[in-house]
């Protein structure tokens, strides 16, 4: 069986969601394999929220390294695909590769993860269109612009083999429906 998971980020990648991912991930049994534009070391941010304000703080993260790029992606060698939020998902969703990944995923019959801002990608991969999908409630319009159901009171949601998430605050609720999917 297969125990690697590939991560898809960039430079503004969530920091929490990313290093929570790669630790769930290792801690289980898996090797969590951050793909990314390039192999470099990656500016991630932390998003928040303050009071007075109508939208998210970004700040400053972590600088986490690549393990590989999109380029040396092989979705055969991997059992499913994880997307984080943060603002890479605003740029990645325009990268040819990235796209060609997701559905490379998805037609083998493989999971795909995505939470916050993640949803993005399933979005510009065509993946959404009637399917009950959570994400940052600032997605839902991409989202139903596209077919899919935005998914109000639930925290993550499975639709098939897409698996889903708010934000994350949404963690314990996503991670139980992955690891779910992962051991089956």
């Amino acid at each position: 069986m297969l125990k690697k998971i590939l991560i898809i980020t960039g430079d503004a990648g969530e920091s929490f969601e990313i290093l929570y991912a790669s630790h769930r991930l290792r801690e289980a049994g898996y090797t969590p394999v951050i793909a990314a534009p390039a192999v470099k070391r990656m500016n991630l941010v932390m998003h928040d929220f303050e009071p007075g304000w109508d939208t998210y703080v970004e700040r400053k993260g972590y600088l986490l390294m690549a393990d590989i790029s999109f380029d040396d992606v092989n979705t055969a060698d991997y059992t499913a695909v994880l997307m984080p939020g943060g603002r890479a998902p605003e740029y990645l969703r325009n990268d040819e590769r990235v796209i060609k990944i997701i559905k490379e995923f998805y037609n083998a019959g493989k999971y795909v993860f995505a939470i916050c801002h993640g949803t993005q990608i399933l979005v510009t991969a065509g993946l959404v269109n009637n399917r009950n999908i959570a994400c940052y409630e600032h997605v839902k319009s991409e989202v139903e612009a596209c077919g899919g159901k935005y998914v109000k009171n639930d925290e993550a949601v499975q639709d098939g083999k897409i698996v889903t998430g708010k934000t994350w605050q949404s963690h314990p609720e996503f991670y139980k429906i992955v690891f779910s999917c992962l051991e089956h």
